[in-house]
């Protein structure tokens, strides 16, 4: 809970560090959060963290940034939200999507375009791929933006764990406001598509991975399709390995997405099977269809926030059950803006009674608090 002192938004925690950051950067509003991993046998902040309020600062002019001397207190004092081109060299325990998640936030509200890359892992097993952002974040910005040209993210290099060895672009183009929006179809399965990248390891485990994939698909709908992403040589990263991220379209343009990965070497894990990581992520794409909603349940966090920085203007989004994350997101809203979001129960449709399918859903709606960028001058 956020407590006021000094002018500061005080938290204790480790928790939710990159939600306070961004939300502090956003606001301008500094933060003092402490007790960080007091009563680890490792306390404080971990490498990753301090890789990203390195990155933070790099995006921003004039910020503040003090760490205590055991890395259990931290006070951030934003600066003005800069932006332009950054290269960014990531923690290799983290996968480039934890720093995806806080550029893609922030990116729209910068002073100039941001243009980032970003070097380290891109794939891992506890982070959202560069291939799920790609397939779910953007599509959700992109509906906020009032013309997206500009918005790219690409991989030019893979990096699996733990070794890295990846490279990501990403450019975001900044916005005067943002759109509001009405979000409440999610639609029907339309199609599935999918990639699968295996690095310095078989080109046949590729095949493996389609086939066992599309195996659990073909019995639902006809129209699935799953490519291969190869890249060998210096573009194939440091480390060996195989994974897939699937992504199910619906008729409102709705995006659903789920990976699954093999164990990264070294990690005392047995040997990932092709065909099990296939089908993993298959059921996990099938799940998430289930819980329904017009946003992938990891993205639904980007969803709430640009909502809240529309202009003062209602938007409605329809989402499946709500994260812990969200949830912790939400109310981090309320600290930092104030902002109170209204939520929901949504009502099964007749079909989804009849075929008893489909998870409670959540209507969320929220009225801006009319945030303008007035680092860009026109619309």
């Amino acid at each position: 809970m956020a407590e006021n002192m000094d002018s500061a938004l005080a938290f204790k925690g480790s928790n939710y560090l990159r939600q306070r950051l961004v939300l502090s950067t956003l606001s301008g509003k500094p933060v003092r959060i402490k007790e960080i991993r007091s009563q680890d046998d490792e306390p404080g902040l971990r490498e990753f963290e301090v890789n990203l309020i390195r990155l933070l600062d790099k995006i921003t002019n004039g910020s503040r940034i003090e760490v205590s001397e055991t890395g259990t207190s931290l006070y951030y004092q934003p600066g003005l939200l800069y932006g332009g081109v950054v290269d960014h060299e990531c923690c290799k325990l983290r996968a480039v999507g934890y720093y995806l998640e806080v550029l893609v936030a922030l990116g729209p509200f910068c002073k100039k375009a941001l243009h980032v890359t970003l070097k380290g892992v891109t794939n891992d097993e506890n982070d959202p791929s560069v291939d799920t952002f790609l397939s779910g974040a953007i599509p959700v910005l992109k509906r906020f933006l009032v013309v997206n040209d500009g918005l790219e993210l690409h991989i030019t290099k893979r990096g699996m764990a733990p070794e890295g060895g990846g490279e990501v672009v990403f450019k975001c183009p900044v916005r005067r406001q943002l759109k509001p929006i009405l979000l409440v179809d999610q639609g029907k399965v339309k199609r599935v598509r999918g990639v699968v990248y295996a690095v310095r390891v078989s080109p046949a485990i590729s095949n493996r991975l389609v086939a066992a994939a599309k195996g659990v698909f073909l019995k639902f709908l006809p129209d699935v399709y799953i490519y291969t992403d190869q890249h060998r040589g210096q573009k194939s990263g440091k480390s060996p390995g195989f994974g897939i991220t699937v992504v199910a379209e619906t008729t409102t343009g709705v995006f659903y997405t789920a990976e699954a990965i093999s164990n990264p070497a070294g990690s005392g894990k047995p040997p990932s099977v092709p065909e099990e990581v296939g089908k993993e992520a298959a059921f996990r794409l099938l799940e998430e269809v289930y819980r329904g909603g017009c946003v992938d349940s990891a993205f639904q966090s980007f969803a709430t926030l640009f909502m809240a920085m529309t202009p003062k203007d209602v938007s409605k989004c329809l989402m499946g059950p709500l994260s812990p994350y969200t949830v912790r997101f939400l109310q981090h809203l309320r600290d930092f803006f104030g902002l109170m979001f209204k939520l929901e129960s949504h009502k099964k449709t007749e079909e989804e009674k009849e075929l008893k399918t489909g998870a409670s859903k959540v209507l969320v709606t929220c009225s801006g608090i009319g945030f303008t960028n007035l680092s860009k001058r026109t619309a």
